[in-house]
């Protein structure tokens, strides 16, 4: 038995005759009513009864009938399924963000992936560090990183999503709050809460510069694997941050954001694995893409 014996059944049993149902089938006749017979003896029952006329099922007939739609119903779904997959239509993306992503970037990002690519499903790990997502990324664990520039190492293809200041995060009550014209050098006195340096974040890397830029090193009273539990110690009134402007949209309570002149800049960027072609993953760069939320980046290879 041969799908097509299924299709060729099905034809006559909605057509009820066998010469339509092979104009249905586009093939002649003689080779149709040839192989339900062949089916027919194979099967050793008796499919339709015919006269010069009219064909009829059988009650063996009808139930063949009745699974051999569900069969090539279910076929066609499959096929179709794999076809999906193979664009990036189907299956489930697995992305890891550093903390600032998770607050100004991943709502966007996840609204965009709901609207554009409805079967498509996200796997989130949030509070990322750099080092870690390439970690995961060469070990595969996950398919997309949102991370902190630079990334040194050539498996991974980056794409830059935004270049960001360095803003002030402070306690509510803090001194401060109040100073309109604060600048990097009233700092000099302050506790600091950072991304643990051990980690090698990319943002501690540039606190620490723009305080060395402003002649002193900071004073650094916490290190911190999180960027909440960071905010949650700057709320609690442990230290001041200086903390990428995404940072803004995290709405924590007791924390108040300030513009300061003279900070470095961090880049965030999406990374992915440069020799490992994935069809859900080039349909979301190109998803991101059509709707600006990657921005050129000449000096950085292009997506595959």
């Amino acid at each position: 038995m041969e799908l097509r014996h299924l299709r060729y059944v099905v034809a006559v049993a909605e057509q009820r005759h066998f010469g339509r149902a092979a104009r249905s089938l586009h093939i002649s006749q003689p080779p149709l009513s040839q192989a339900v017979r062949q089916l027919e003896d194979e099967l050793q029952v008796e499919l339709f009864e015919r006269t010069t006329r009219t064909v009829a099922l059988t009650p063996a007939g009808e139930v063949f009938v009745a699974d051999a739609r569900r069969i090539l119903a279910a076929l066609d779904d499959t096929v179709e399924r794999t076809r999906r997959i193979a664009r990036g239509q189907v299956g489930v993306l697995r992305i890891a963000l550093t903390g600032s992503a998770t607050y100004g970037y991943l709502p966007r990002m996840a609204a965009l992936v709901k609207a554009r690519m409805p079967g498509v499903g996200l796997q989130i790990q949030t509070d990322r560090l750099t080092p870690q997502q390439v970690h995961d990324l060469d070990a595969g664990r996950i398919d997309v990183g949102v991370l902190r520039l630079p990334v040194r190492d050539d498996r991974l293809t980056t794409r830059l999503v935004a270049r960001e200041p360095l803003v002030l995060a402070l306690p509510s009550g803090h001194r401060l709050v109040d100073d309109p014209e604060v600048t990097v050098h009233a700092l000099v006195e302050e506790s600091f809460v950072v991304l643990a340096p051990s980690a090698r974040s990319v943002v501690t890397d540039a606190v620490v510069r723009t305080c060395l830029d402003a002649g002193f090193y900071p004073t650094i009273e916490h290190e911190v694997t999180e960027m909440s539990t960071l905010l949650s110690l700057v709320a609690g009134g442990l230290g001041i941050a200086l903390v990428p402007a995404s940072t803004r949209a995290s709405g924590l309570e007791g924390v108040t954001f300030a513009d300061l002149p003279g900070t470095a800049t961090v880049d965030l960027a999406l990374a992915w694995r440069a020799d490992q072609p994935n069809p859900l993953v080039e349909a979301f760069v190109q998803t991101l893409e059509e709707h600006d939320l990657l921005q050129a980046d000449p000096d950085r290879k292009a997506p595959r």
